[in-house]
């Protein structure tokens, strides 16, 4: 592993104007000049060459650049640390295929204080297109990250002090970490692989793979201190509720989008099921013991969501009632509450409320003939979206290699990071959304 300490910070807090903002792009683009290898250059130089984005609104600087592509990937972790000074990031030297067990993606953090410089950490072995290998920081730690890799026939996960170099793994792999960064959830990601491909890991079989809905595994609650990992809900659990009152069949169950709740007392997940070419849905909580399970969404249809608070969840869902859309759900049985950005947020997206709840961050999928993918903000009370910027999706850019925005906020809410492939490729772009959110 190679490792470059960070230098310590005069104080805990890391600001930055916007003078500086944009010359951070301007000293980036110099790194650009050093020497990279040829299956590199092959591979930047197959990435098609598209528009600028359209509809700016805020000051905008790439935070990574060639050699290879970069990412963070999913919008519910924790990418920037406490100080706001630090942005994790993931580089890999190829794009538009599947992983194979042998593909190796170098870790690293960005730091946006010295000239976006890009920071390695170390590598895994175990990773998406879609959610990387749930690289973050860890909750309440301004120097800890964790990850996923792979020892050999089986899935670990490490945790590393980025000054110190320390490491040291978890026998298990982690997918989303409780607010005081003690405990985590995970699903099985070798099954997620084979049933819902770029979300879950190659290079391990699964061994309940003709099982529609195993007793074995599920989801485990790992103890991130001592290591220890145990199974607290498994696939014959939600198997053994039925949907609509029918039972399942032969129907093959996964869970996928595991996220705890601010409180640290329960967590969410999906429930998914093959019917027919397609699949079924229902967004499901319990506590972090497994215990209390609650059927949130029962409707068949749930995509992206996140906590409002630790009551509420916000999701993009089906209703027979109220249709589709964003929905505000209690954690409770059947929980609807409300339809939020009626008329306005109208498409499904990666949702975050801003610190303090008036705002709500949000993407689109590409649409029409530029493929353009949106990143806006949703003021509530107000009821209206100011558009930050949409940016080009090259076609090749689609199913399980897609590069959707996922927009992530800095920790005080002023920043805003996507993944984008309008320029070079996939990298990591920086958004100024200061002046919307005071204003």
């Amino acid at each position: 592993m190679t490792l470059h300490r960070c230098r310590p910070l005069s104080d805990n807090r890391f600001t930055l104007d916007r003078r500086r903002f944009l010359c951070g792009a301007g000293a980036a683009l110099v790194a650009t000049a050093t020497a990279r290898p040829a299956s590199l250059r092959a591979a930047e130089a197959a990435a098609p060459a598209v528009a600028e984005p359209s509809g700016l609104s805020v000051p905008i600087r790439a935070l990574t650049r060639p050699p290879g592509f970069h990412w963070f990937a999913y919008y519910d972790k924790l990418q920037f640390d406490p100080t706001n000074r630090y942005c994790l990031a993931m580089k890999v030297g190829f794009e538009h295929r599947s992983p194979r067990p042998d593909d190796v993606i170098e870790l690293g953090m960005i730091d946006l204080a010295d000239g976006d410089r890009w920071i390695a950490l170390g590598e895994s072995r175990a990773w998406c297109w879609q959610q990387g290998c749930m690289l973050q920081w860890i909750p309440g730690s301004a120097t800890e990250v964790i990850y996923n890799d792979r020892e050999g026939d089986r899935f670990v996960s490490r945790i590393l002090d980025v000054r110190t170099g320390k490491r040291r793994t978890i026998p298990h792999p982690i997918y989303a970490l409780s607010p005081d960064g003690a405990t985590a959830v995970a699903c099985d990601f070798s099954r997620l692989a084979a049933l819902r491909p770029g979300y879950g890991y190659v290079g391990v079989s699964d061994p309940w793979a003709d099982v529609p809905a195993p007793k074995e595994s599920g989801i485990h609650r790992v103890d991130l201190v001592g290591g220890k990992a145990e199974l607290i809900i498994s696939f014959a659990d939600l198997a053994a509720i039925p949907f609509e009152g029918e039972p399942f069949g032969d129907a093959p169950h996964w869970f996928n989008h595991l996220l705890v709740a601010p409180d640290g007392k329960r967590f969410v997940f999906l429930n998914r099921w093959r019917s027919g070419k397609s699949w079924r849905t229902r967004m499901v909580t319990a506590r972090l013991d497994g215990g209390d399970l609650r059927i949130v969404n029962p409707w068949g249809m749930t995509s992206h969501f996140i906590w409002r608070d630790a009551e509420h969840i916000l999701a993009w869902a089906a209703h027979p009632k109220h249709g589709t859309g964003f929905f505000l759900f209690r954690d409770r049985p059947d929980g609807f509450v409300e339809h939020i950005g009626k008329g306005v947020m109208t498409a499904d997206g990666h949702c975050t409320y801003l610190p303090g709840n008036r705002w709500i961050l949000c993407d689109t999928y590409p649409t029409g003939r530029e493929r353009l993918q949106e990143v806006y903000l949703y003021n509530i009370a107000e009821n209206r979206k100011v558009t930050l910027g949409r940016f080009p999706s090259p076609a090749e850019y689609a199913g399980e290699w897609r590069c959707d925005t996922h927009p992530r906020l800095s920790r005080d809410g002023r920043w805003v990071t996507i993944d984008s492939p309008h320029r070079h490729g996939r990298q990591v772009h920086l958004l100024d959304i200061s002046a919307i959110i005071t204003g």
